[in-house]
């Protein structure tokens, strides 16, 4: 069974800045901000929501089909992710424009200021998948045109595919009442815990109230791992995975849901699902770049019961 994966398709412009952002604007006057950093690291790679969370779920086995548009520089990506084994029937090519592009700034405590220009993806169309039903077990609807996150949402949950809603940077873009629909239609919704904040200020909800409307709420907390909120088991913690080093955390969030996916494709507890994404991204943060171009799964298992004294179940 395939997995539904719609998000952005983009290429990283991958910045750091030896410095603190948070001393670096601390006291200025947020109305006459102008601020310039010092990068001397530049690298560009293949990134973007959609792309890193299917290139994670081929590294655990998984079949990923991806929905996303690229734009004329994009055909060399596509291949990419074509010869990884990511279904890529439905990526759309628009040669009038640019594939999405995303600038990501880091400082010396890994804290991140990123600008994202969406290119194609802004002009993309959603597919008619009625030939793919029967083949789609789960579904994630991850950052990028927003109209069609909303097409998305709306798909998935009228053909009863469970799904995770994943708005991201479209917290701000989307309406409320999109953003409830999302939440209310999914299966599970995965936030960061900034996104977290501004979600819950756009929609006035609490946790709390959060889990009346669905029965799941996904917080990564960075170093501090992730806090699964549940309406049945209540609050699930799942503390970080350590990496052997930390070089760029760009993409660890899309392993992560990658990880929730492949468990819960599998049925497994939300506990296990958490392992396991939480182990995947520990190693995201070793390198830089967002897709790990190979990865021996006993390291990712061997990792997660090091971390949590507990073995994962094998994959089926």
């Amino acid at each position: 069974m395939k997995i539904l994966v719609t998000g952005s398709i983009a290429y990283d412009v991958l910045l750091q800045y030896a410095g603190s952002f948070k001393e670096a604007i601390k006291g200025t006057d947020l109305d006459g901000l102008s601020v310039s950093f010092f990068s001397p690291h530049y690298a560009k790679h293949h990134g973007g929501t959609g792309a890193n969370i299917s290139w994670n779920l081929r590294l655990l086995n998984q079949a990923p089909m991806l929905v996303g548009t690229v734009g004329s520089d994009g055909g060399e990506y596509v291949a990419l992710m074509e010869e990884r084994g990511i279904s890529v029937t439905h990526i759309e090519t628009l040669s009038k424009h640019v594939t999405a592009t995303a600038i990501i700034g880091t400082d010396n405590a890994a804290r991140q200021i990123a600008f994202f220009h969406p290119g194609a993806d802004a002009h993309g169309t959603w597919p008619d998948l009625s030939d793919d039903r029967e083949d789609i077990a789960w579904g994630i609807v991850s950052p990028r045109n927003g109209t069609l996150m909303v097409e998305a949402g709306q798909w998935l949950a009228a053909q009863k595919i469970p799904w995770i809603f994943d708005p991201g940077q479209l917290i701000i873009g989307l309406g409320k009442d999109e953003l409830l629909t999302g939440m209310k239609t999914s299966d599970a919704t995965v936030v960061n815990e900034y996104e977290w904040k501004l979600l819950s200020e756009k929609t006035g909800l609490t946790i709390e109230s959060f889990l009346k409307i669905s029965p799941t709420l996904i917080v990564t907390l960075g170093e501090r791992g992730v806090a699964i909120h549940t309406r049945k088991e209540g609050l699930v913690e799942i503390p970080a995975c350590k990496a052997d080093k930390l070089v760029n955390p760009t993409g660890a969030g899309d392993a992560l849901r990658a990880g929730f996916l492949t468990g819960l494709s599998k049925g497994w507890t939300l506990k296990q699902c958490g392992m396991l994404g939480a182990s995947l991204a520990s190693f995201v943060v070793e390198q830089e770049g967002t897709l790990i171009d190979f990865l021996d799964l006993n390291d990712v298992w061997s990792r997660a019961e090091g971390a949590y004294g507990e073995a994962l179940p094998a994959l089926q």
